[in-house]
Parts: C-alpha cells; sequence; structure tokens
C-alpha cells in the first residue's frame, strides 16, 4: 500500500513570514523544502503529504500553497486564516480558489486565553467552513480538550482534527487527565485526531514503549478510522529521524488488523482531507 503523511512542514527563514524556528532550536534552525523531504518519502512509501502551516500569517499560507501548486506530493494544504478578523470568511473563500487548500490551523497552543476559539466572533467564522469544505486543525495542548469538546458540540457539521494527540506530557511521564479528556473528546463523531508529534512530546528519552500508552489510548477511543498517521517533518528532527518515527509507528500500531493499519497511514487523511487516488 502506499501511505499519506498527513503533518508536514516546510519553510524558507529568509523570506520574513516566519519568526519560528529560532537559533535555540539548531537541528531545525533552516531552511526545508520538498527536496530535502522527497528521499524520506520514496524510502517510506509515502505517495502523498498535508502540508501544514508553521506561522501565523496569510503570507505563510501563500507559500504554502505555491509549494504545491508544483509539488505533486502536496496533495493539501492546511494554512492559516486570522479568525477573528471581519474579513475572515472572505479570506478563507479567496484561499478556497487554489484546490490544494483544504483547512486552517489557529495556532491555539500559543494563545493564553484558553477558551478563546469558543469566543462569538470565532465561532461566527468556524460555523462556515463546512459549507466551504474547509476542514479544522486544532493544534492545541492538553488544556484545551474540554475545550474542543465543547467547540464540537456547538459545529457538529465541523470537521476537526486533534495535533500531535494534543500533546500528552509524555516527558514527565503523566497520562491523566489527558486519558479522560481524550476519550471524552472521542465521544464526539465530528472530531479525528493525528498520531503524530509524540517523539516530541517524549524528548530524548523517548522510546516506542514510552509512547505506547498514549498511542495505543488513540486508537482504542477513536477508533482506526479516525486516526491518521503524521510525521511533523521537519520538527520530528528534534528528536529522531523520519524513518525512526515511521517505524516506531508502524511498530505501535503492529496489533491491529491490516484493514486499520490501513485507515492510520492512508484512509483516514484521504477521506478527511478529500485526497483522491493519484
Amino acid at each position: 500500500m502506499s501511505f499519506i503523511d498527513a503533518h508536514q512542514h516546510y519553510w524558507t527563514l529568509g523570506l520574513g513570514h516566519n519568526d519560528w524556528p529560532g537559533p535555540d532550536l539548531e537541528p531545525i534552525y533552516r531552511d526545508f523544502g520538498p527536496d530535502d523531504l522527497k528521499p524520506h518519502l520514496a524510502a517510506a512509501g509515502v505517495t502523498r503529504t498535508v502540508l501544514v502551516q508553521a506561522a501565523p500569517n496569510v503570507a505563510e499560507t501563500e507559500f504554502l500553497l505555491a509549494i504545491a501548486e508544483r509539488e505533486e506530493t502536496v496533495a493539501a494544504v492546511v494554512g492559516w486564516v486570522d479568525l477573528f478578523a471581519p474579513d475572515a470568511v472572505s479570506e478563507i473563500e479567496r484561499l478556497k480558489f487554489h484546490g490544494k487548500f483544504r483547512g486552517i490551523r489557529p495556532m491555539l497552543q500559543s494563545i493564553v486565553e484558553t477558551a478563546w476559539i469558543l469566543r462569538p466572533e470565532v465561532i461566527a467564522t468556524l460555523e462556515v467552513l463546512p459549507r466551504l469544505d474547509v476542514r479544522f486543525d486544532a493544534l492545541i495542548q492538553p488544556r484545551h480538550l474540554p475545550v474542543i469538546a465543547a467547540l464540537a458540540d456547538r459545529l457538529p457539521e465541523l470537521a476537526i482534527v486533534v495535533d500531535h494527540g494534543a500533546k500528552p506530557f509524555i516527558a514527565e511521564g503523566r497520562i491523566e487527565p489527558w486519558r479522560a479528556d481524550m476519550a471524552s473528546l472521542a465521544l464526539r463523531p465530528n472530531v479525528s485526531v493525528k498520531l503524530s508529534g509524540l517523539v516530541t512530546e517524549a524528548g530524548s528519552a523517548w522510546s516506542s514503549e514510552r509512547l505506547s500508552p498514549y498511542a495505543s489510548h488513540l486508537v482504542d477511543v477513536f477508533g482506526a478510522d479516525r486516526v491518521m498517521f503524521g510525521s511533523d517533518w521537519p520538527v520530528v528532527l528534534l528528536e529522531a529521524g523520519y524513518a525512526e518515527w515511521f517505524a516506531a509507528a508502524r511498530a505501535l500500531t503492529a496489533e491491529r488488523t491490516e484493514s486499520e493499519r490501513q485507515a492510520i497511514f492512508a484512509g483516514t487523511a484521504a477521506r478527511f482531507y478529500g485526497i483522491t487516488a493519484p
């Protein structure tokens, strides 16, 4: 089977629209583009990817869409729009003219106000997304899980995916209340989750054994049809190579059925983001 990587990034530091990563993140403090990733995709059997924004501005989104236009491996782009702006809906409609624009991702992890996404002005924008066939990527921390549950209840037609398993505190060995809150969120049928970013949250002492309770819980409560693999490349390079994390993700799902693994590594992302066969 061919695989889909549901979460990866590209950036060019000198363009001025992104101030992250900084010099303190030396392994990823350089430009990363398609030519850097393609060998890893080929080695893993990944044929298509979802390219996700890493900076909170529309210039970043347009930069990614330009890459997607010339790169066949990029099947979908998740960009950024100021959801609080009066012209947010018209901006999303403008971006939708690009055939690969499939979602938006506000960077909620960086917003101090945990329930910001539930502000009336933001809800007024989000409630339009289903009509526009635009998905919502939730870049969150465990503190946001009850908020995303409330959002899913408020907008049951909105397709939501939680990035990086909501970044559980793996390095600290903490699983609660993340485990209970994630199980509660999974009761909302319009919410999916990405099996991504766990290596980074575990830190340098990561191992498949340390990740297993978290990865297994995600698949147990959401079911394989709402779990999708993502590399989070090149951020994953802070702790592991592409091949290392891909192998770990395969090992973490080794006891699932073949149809479940097909969903996690291709089918769920294809259905969620509307990705058709190449």
